[in-house]
């Protein structure tokens, strides 16, 4: 009787442990990259089911959220939106922090790298699709990510970004490069592209967007472009804050499946 007693105590204690629900929301995380640990987070949904496949978004924050907290980088942009619309975004999402002082070259972008790598390995996460984002200057790394590695995504969406012309966030293209916009449109014509771009911007000039949009569309592929008449750099806003990305994002078929 002692015995079964025990027993009988020791799967009750044990029961709650055994069925506590997986943490969902945004989730502080760490990589370890060239010898020290960069802060990132992961946003999973609340309804994660670890027995279905998930996709995923990277996001790529703007010059404002660099730093090593990270936090700055879920508060504008995506993260935001999410948190006020999480039903927009049934996916896990992944935010890395890029260092101050520069861009989403070097550094930045094995950071980002890292971690992408980590969620797929950490979740039941779907590598055919895999949605890459970013905004101004991660609008620019946006670009950059896709053209360097067109095969680890399904599609890319670039709001008020940018691709040379800023001194401060110089070109990732060749230096012999003669023209960005129709460089950067042969390296990722065959993906699916969104760009959303406000026509007031002060910062970003709308017209860089107009000219990759002219180069991709001369090159063969089909870009959506959006441009937001009086908006200003924050376009962001609009961007992530209403359904037409999501729902753009979440229609298209996986990486390497035929268009429906």
């Amino acid at each position: 009787m002692r015995t079964l007693l025990l027993a009988t105590t020791f799967l009750l204690a044990a029961a709650p442990a055994m069925s506590a629900p997986l943490p969902t929301g945004f989730l502080d995380r760490v990589v370890e990259v060239g010898g020290a640990r960069h802060r990132y987070q992961v946003y999973v949904p609340a309804q994660y089911d670890p027995g279905v496949r998930w996709p995923v978004i990277l996001f790529l924050h703007g010059s404002g959220e660099r730093g090593t907290n990270g936090l700055l980088q879920t508060e504008i942009g995506l993260g935001g939106a999410i948190r006020r619309y999480p039903e927009l975004y049934p996916a896990l999402v992944v935010f890395p922090q890029a260092p101050d002082g520069g861009g989403w070259t070097g550094l930045a972008q094995e950071i980002a790298s890292a971690a992408l790598d980590r969620t797929l390995e950490e979740y039941n996460a779907d590598p055919a699709r895999v949605l890459l984002t970013g905004m101004s200057m991660g609008g620019q790394g946006a670009w950059y990510f896709a053209y360097s590695h067109p095969e680890r995504f399904s599609a890319v969406a670039v709001v008020c970004g940018f691709v040379a012309g800023r001194t401060t966030f110089p070109s990732f293209l060749p230096p012999e490069t003669a023209d960005p916009a129709k460089e950067l449109a042969r390296g990722i014509r065959g993906l699916p592209i969104r760009v959303v771009h406000g026509d007031a911007d002060p910062v970003v000039p709308v017209g860089g967007a107009r000219e990759i949009v002219a180069a991709l569309r001369e090159a063969g592929a089909d870009p959506i472009y959006i441009e937001l008449a009086g908006v200003g750099h924050d376009s962001w806003n609009a961007a992530y804050g209403t359904p037409d990305l999501a729902k753009w994002f979440f229609a298209l078929p996986p990486r390497g499946a035929p268009a429906k």
